[in-house]
């Protein structure tokens, strides 16, 4: 079965007012994507889990020690985390974080969460 971890922001942990974010975004809409996206992935035969961080200091070391519990087939980093210019810095270091905890893993990004109405 393959592992798959979805990292992403925690929906509480979000700014809405970023004009980077689609209009109207907010914690319901990602996560209900969120939970779409593991259900998706379970239903393709998939052990699916999710893997939410803060984007503050904390983000890295969070990733680091979901890695270290086992090995991932793939890791969907979210458009949360990519997405908004102001949030570079973190996501550059996020991807590094996988790549130096998980160099064999497939890295994969999303754009937006599935569900929107």
């Amino acid at each position: 079965m393959k592992r798959v971890l979805l990292v992403g922001f925690d929906p509480a942990t979000v700014d809405y007012s970023d004009p980077a974010l689609p209009p109207a975004m907010n914690a319901e809409k990602i996560q209900a994507g969120i939970d779409f996206s593991l259900a998706d992935m379970a239903g393709r035969g998939w052990r699916a889990e999710s893997c939410l961080i803060s984007p503050d200091k904390t983000a890295v070391p969070m990733v680091q020690r979901r890695l270290a519990d086992g090995h991932y087939d793939c890791l969907v980093v979210g458009a949360g985390v990519r997405l908004p210019p102001r949030q570079l810095v973190l996501f550059e270091a996020v991807v590094n974080a996988i790549h130096r905890a998980a160099p064999q893993t497939a890295i994969a990004f999303n754009t937006i969460p599935e569900v929107l109405s």
